[in-house]
């Protein structure tokens, strides 16, 4: 009995398909700047830590927040000057109803001279032009708030974007120091999530069969794990081979290296 279940064990053995893998955190975040500006601080104490809501870098934004609170004023100015204008344009409105009233009166009359009649047609047309000039106006004035509206987007979002925050990722470097002048696309931080850890294996062709299936052992210990992710186009760089990724708990230590075997069921 002993004897078939040394065998049996033996032939599990056999089975297993042996790799080894680096514990690596489930994501890396490589952030570059997307705005121009001065770095004013950087929290370096930090670094290896878990990040909150405190920002661990920061550009200058003096000019944003100025150049906001402008065009702020100038908005509320515009939209006033909308309003007022739109007042303007119900009275010029009404006039110009009854000035066409009037001039249509007045054309037919035999005892006004056509010298009257051009008068009164002049004044008609002088008040329809006024009126149609008060409205174009009020279409340039709103073309200029929905400019205005778009730079007040991008300045809200470029101070946004001056003040980094990562709450939940661990801040692995820091690659600016203050005072640096740093361009859209300047590398600024490394961060890491390691909240999970993910293993990466490279499978050959007859590995692929059964390994979505495949009991995994991690260091020689059974795990409820399976494959996560499974590309079925081989590796650009291990050639022949097909990239497998296992998702873990998050390990007390990250970077070390683990042996995994894939076992059938």
């Amino acid at each position: 009995m002993k004897l078939l279940i040394i065998l049996l064990i033996s032939m599990m053995s056999l089975n297993a398909e042996v790799y080894y893998s680096k514990v690596e955190p489930f994501d890396t975040q490589k952030i570059a700047s997307n705005v121009m500006g001065v770095v004013l601080s950087t929290d370096k104490s930090m670094l290896g830590k878990v990040l909150s809501q405190k920002s661990y870098l920061e550009i200058d934004a003096a000019l944003d927040r100025d150049e906001l609170r402008y065009l702020l004023e100038k908005l509320e100015y515009l939209r006033a000057t909308v309003l007022t204008n739109e007042k303007i344009v119900e009275n010029l409105k009404e006039a110009l109803q009854r000035k066409r009233e009037n001039y249509e009166k007045v054309k037919e009359l035999k005892i006004k001279s056509s010298v009257e009649k051009d008068r009164e047609f002049y004044d008609l047309v002088a008040s329809e032009n006024s009126y149609l000039n008060t409205l174009k106006e009020i279409n340039n004035l709103k073309r200029q708030i929905t400019d205005l509206k778009l730079r007040k987007a991008q300045l809200q979002r470029s101070i946004r974007d001056k003040k980094l925050i990562a709450d939940g990722y661990l801040l692995y470097s820091i690659d600016v120091k203050v005072g640096q002048v740093v361009n859209k696309g300047t590398p600024l931080a490394t961060l890491l999530d390691t909240s999970k850890a993910i293993l990466t294996i490279y499978l050959n062709e007859e590995d692929m069969k059964n390994a979505k299936s495949a009991i995994i052992y991690i260091d020689g210990n059974k795990t409820a794990y399976k494959i996560d992710r499974l590309l079925e186009v081989a590796d650009s760089k291990n050639i022949s081979k097909y990239k497998a990724q296992i998702i873990i708990d998050a390990p007390k230590l990250f970077s070390k290296l683990v042996k995994v075997e894939l076992k059938e069921q």
